[in-house]
């Protein structure tokens, strides 16, 4: 019998069985079901249709509520969205809820998840958001579904399910001080295209990607969806196991699970990091690749730092360190994944300096730790693109009227581009600042 790929592997385990092969449909186990305000009240509305108004989930310990996307608006329909989920929450007597204004507020779920221990190789995730893939860099399988699944799963705790074929994405050689995830990811997309990898999951291996730290790898993983993927996934190691470990409160068992040597992938594609340049996706799609050289002199009108892609430590540090002793020439908003990154942000230094310090200092304007315009959002939302402004953003999607106005143009690029496109005001390659 052929052996398998970590996906595969972990489909395996959940439906009882020693063998899945692509394409097959199967019913798996679900350990995690996550949810938001955006989704939730759907989700909670599917569960009660069909499994009864005063039914209880099938897990009380399984079922993570966070609210992240329209948090901090005084918009109607979205303060409802929230109490929503805060009756349900008390109706079902679920402990995982990290409701906004209280000192459990988390902000991105794709990031709250990892942090609150709630992410494990092995296992599956799945969450009503299209970047619930972000975690399969815990080396999981986590993958997005919809209202209608997620109300049956929040009911059953089982779904039927296709198993995927694997893709392999190899990067080999040392990663240069210019580049990071998001190029990596950006770079990918541009490749195959944002339906190159149609319900497939993305494994990324190779020296490159395990010389990333843990928040750089969910950046890789969390942006597969833009390419059509299934789901994204790198093999635990080490640094893997030492963040979980850290974070796994409910000091739950886990199994570590890696793609057998003789397993098949549908695709190989092997990449140089020392031959690749910093990569911008132009409007209005994640796949139309560009390198940030090509675009130097673009004028732009804002730039944004933040969301489940662009909004951890990792990332921070990156753009302040660009952004030390310099002033930006554009609005420039910075906004932390969570409440933790935020607190971080006021107590890490560099240069004498707290990561907030310089960013304040340059010019920049921070936010609450949310979604924040990632998503548009309410007119309100904190620097949400209320006109057709050109911006430049840390952020995973690009489309008309993602990030707010339908006639805005969003650029996409790593925190090291953004930043050092805010201090010229047009699009900049960061190798001009780190010479």
């Amino acid at each position: 019998m052929a052996g398998m790929t970590l996906t595969e592997k972990i489909l395996a385990k959940h439906a009882q069985r020693k063998h899945v092969a692509p394409g097959e449909n199967i019913w798996i186990d679900i350990d995690i079901l996550m949810t938001h305000d955006v989704c939730g009240p759907g989700t909670i509305g599917v569960f009660h249709k069909h499994f009864g108004r005063h039914a209880k989930v099938w897990d009380r310990e399984k079922v993570v509520i966070i609210p992240d996307h329209y948090i901090f608006t005084a918009d109607a329909m979205a303060n409802r969205n929230v109490d929503v989920l805060r009756s349900f929450v008390k109706e079902q007597d679920l402990p995982y809820f990290y409701d906004v204004g209280t000192d459990k507020y988390k902000g991105v779920c794709h990031i709250a998840l990892p942090e609150e221990g709630h992410t494990r190789p092995g296992e599956v995730l799945l969450g009503t958001d299209s970047h619930t893939c972000t975690a399969g860099a815990f080396g999981e399988f986590a993958t997005g579904i919809g209202n209608t699944d997620a109300g049956f799963v929040m009911g059953a705790g089982k779904l039927w399910t296709k198993t995927p074929s694997t893709l392999r994405f190899i990067f080999d050689g040392d990663m240069p001080p210019w580049l990071m995830a998001k190029d990596l990811i950006l770079a990918v997309i541009g490749d195959i295209g944002c339906d190159g990898a149609t319900y497939q999951a993305m494994e990324f291996d190779g020296p490159g990607v395990f010389a990333l730290n843990i928040e750089e790898r969910m950046t890789l993983c969390n942006m597969v969806i833009e390419a059509g993927g299934k789901n994204g996934v790198i093999a635990p190691d080490q640094v893997t196991l030492d963040f979980v470990n850290q974070r796994n409160k409910s000091k739950k068992a886990y199994e570590v699970v890696k793609s057998d040597s003789d397993a098949h992938f549908a695709m190989e594609k092997v990449y140089d990091l020392s031959k690749l340049r910093p990569v911008v996706a132009k409007p209005h799609s994640p796949d139309n690749k560009a390198f940030a050289d090509e675009l130097k002199g673009t004028k732009l009108d804002r730039a944004y730092i933040g969301s489940c892609t662009g909004g951890k430590m990792t990332d921070f540090r990156a753009a302040a360190g660009l952004l030390y002793g310099k002033t930006v020439v554009i609005d420039t908003f910075v906004v932390p994944a969570t409440t933790e990154i935020a607190r971080n942000l006021k107590t890490e230094k560099v240069n004498g300096l707290t990561l907030e310090e310089v960013f304040l200092k340059a010019g920049a304007k921070i936010g609450d730790a949310s979604c924040a315009a990632c998503l548009g959002g309410p007119s309100d939302t904190f620097g949400r693109l209320n006109s057709a402004l050109r911006c430049i953003s840390t952020t995973n999607r690009n489309f008309p009227g993602r990030m707010g106005h339908k006639d805005a143009e969003v650029f996409l690029a790593s925190p090291l581009t953004v930043a050092a496109s805010a201090i010229s005001g047009t699009i900049t390659d960061p190798r001009e600042h780190l010479a």
